[in-house]
């Protein structure tokens, strides 16, 4: 038998929660084919067999947490015919010899049982068949035999008063209790974690986006047609952050201890919603790629986040972070430092409006405002407010993109 362990996956990761079995008990699987489905804090993984042969004693289940090393089930290396000859063996010989034979405690080979199972149950003298057990299908586990026998604890006394402050439930009010995924409590411990360790201000602006929406309008054709990709204003907005974090440097820093960490590469992280909550794949060396790059890359790493395919190199080490609340129809919003980073533009949606071109002319324009928040432990306001100026003048000039490159 080899064991399916849970793999090393990152030095920040160490459990997570089965999402799913691919295989079931009994299949056979190659080395390589991907066995079960892991959900961690930021990512979900595909843990893949080590062996060839046939799966056997899923140890764990779908929804349970696994430690990073933990066996989690086993696979009985072999031919799929050779595994299943001797169990079909044993059954006849169980049924033939059941009248004459005396079943002592742990002797049977009727229940389907782990190895360490069968050992800690021979040891404790327990017979397998009175084992309560967990796993729908009737697999005996570790941990049942070591469960079997126990009186049931009394209930901590912290559960027993969280229990007793839970509100009776009308049933003339009915309501859903849903337990949060592994991800989305991850989520909200960090934006709490944030909230209380940085010291967040927001200070707005508005964009007239009337050259952007022409431009776009003349060249998207022609942008399609010579790199099979639509031009978005995702590439507009963070050829622009690039360009303001290379002039107001310490939004693009991160405290460590009692210094400063000013970043000299441009890691945008872009954010995504998905089913599961938010995540922030970043396009890399956002500085060094073209409009066409960074349209391909913003859709690539979309596309891996709504799937659940993001790797964790798909999320570590950005440096600063863009958010479109406007793709939901949001006007303002005052956005969630994304930590270890410093500063966060949150885009909003494109409204038209009236705007006084000069004291004598009024013009109804596509206006967005925009929003950045950032932390005043290190980042001023004077420099704050220079840099989402800095974005302003880059888009209501989009030729400023061109002098600059």
């Amino acid at each position: 038998m080899a064991d399916v362990i849970i793999p090393e996956l990152a030095e920040s990761i160490t459990e997570g929660t089965i999402a799913q079995w691919l295989k079931n008990p009994g299949e056979r699987v190659e080395k390589g084919d991907y066995l079960l489905e892991l959900e961690t804090d930021k990512v979900n993984v595909e843990i893949i067999a080590e062996h060839s042969g046939v799966l056997q004693n899923t140890i764990k289940a779908s929804g349970d947490t696994v430690q990073v090393g933990e066996v989690v089930a086993q696979i009985e290396e072999g031919s799929a015919e050779s595994a299943e000859a001797p169990k079909e063996e044993a059954k006849t010989e169980a049924k033939t010899e059941a009248p004459k034979q005396t079943q002592t405690p742990a002797a049977t080979h009727d229940y389907p049982a782990s190895p360490a199972a069968r050992k800690l149950a021979r040891e404790r003298g327990i017979d397998l068949s009175q084992v309560p057990v967990a796993d729908p299908l009737g697999r005996v586990s570790k941990q049942d035999v070591a469960n079997a026998g126990k009186a049931p604890s009394p209930a901590p006394a912290s559960s027993r008063s969280s229990e007793e402050k839970k509100p009776a439930e009308n049933p003339a009010k009915p309501v859903e209790r849903q337990k949060m995924t592994r991800r989305r409590a991850t989520i909200a411990k960090n934006l709490v974690e944030v909230q209380q360790t940085a010291a967040i201000l927001t200070t707005f602006n508005e964009v007239d986006l009337t050259a952007v929406m022409e431009l776009r309008k003349k060249r998207k054709d022609d942008f399609l047609a010579e790199h099979d990709v639509k031009l978005g204003f995702m590439s507009f907005f963070t050829k622009a952050v690039v360009s303001a974090l290379k002039k107001y440097p310490l939004l693009n820093a991160e405290i460590q201890g009692n210094e400063l960490v000013i970043k000299k590469f441009y890691d945008i992280g872009v954010a995504v919603s998905t089913n599961d909550g938010l995540v922030v794949p970043v396009v890399r060396d956002a500085d060094r790629l073209g409009f066409a790059d960074i349209e391909k890359e913003i859709g690539r790493l979309a596309l891996k986040a709504r799937d659940s395919k993001l790797a964790l190199s798909d999320l570590q080490g950005g440096s600063f972070t863009i958010t479109n609340g406007g793709t939901f129809g949001s006007l303002l919003s005052t956005p969630i430092l994304n930590a270890p980073q410093v500063g966060i533009l949150g885009m909003h949606t494109i409204q038209y409006r009236p705007v006084a071109v000069d004291r004598e002319t009024v013009e109804i324009r596509p206006m967005m405002y925009i929003a950045l928040s950032y932390d005043h432990r290190i980042v001023d306001g004077k420099e704050a407010v220079g840099f989402l100026v800095r974005i302003k003048e880059l888009l209501e000039d989009p030729e400023k993109f061109l002098l600059e490159a």
